[in-house]
């Protein structure tokens, strides 16, 4: 599946470890079940771990400083649990690396997912990244704090014109 990233395809080099074979060499994607395990590894790959939206990141505590990438998973677009797990890895764990979204995600969801964190989507099925394009740059006022370098124009409005 494609892989957008600031609303522009790019390559996925990443491998995903299949529940009962070995660990595929190279950067490899694991389920938290498996995370032990990777951390385990003795080569210089990259590692990455996928969670479900009930996972707590905070059991990611003392991995994060070995990982890579940590993916959120959307089992249906109307489950914001994901964007609330974003912003915990940005802000009250520091995660600096990617964070990736993959499941049932919307175009019109992308630039809140940007806002949360999220530095990568996998797009779904046969969707057009042209669309996802447009609703990146179709959004120019937020109206909430957000994890990037910007001034949100409707955070506290009235209380900055008074």
């Amino acid at each position: 599946m494609p892989l957008l990233e600031n609303g522009q395809i790019i390559q996925d080099t990443w491998k995903t470890a299949v529940e009962g074979e070995p660990l595929p060499a190279g950067n490899v994607l694991l389920p938290l079940a498996r995370l032990s395990e990777g951390l385990g590894r003795n080569d210089d790959a990259r590692l990455g771990v996928v969670l479900s939206s009930a996972d707590e990141v905070e059991t990611l505590r003392d991995a994060l400083p070995r990982l890579d990438v940590v993916v959120l998973t959307f089992p249906v677009f109307r489950d914001g649990r994901p964007f609330t797990q974003a912003r915990a890895l940005r802000e009250h764990l520091g995660f600096k690396g990617e964070i990736r979204a993959g499941g049932h995600i919307l175009p019109d969801q992308y630039e809140f997912l940007l806002r949360c964190g999220v530095t990568t989507v996998v797009l779904p099925g046969e969707a057009d990244p042209a669309v996802w394009r447009k609703a990146h740059e179709a959004f120019t006022v937020a109206y909430q704090p957000s994890v990037l370098d910007e001034q949100p124009e409707g955070f506290a409005l009235r209380r900055r014109l008074a």
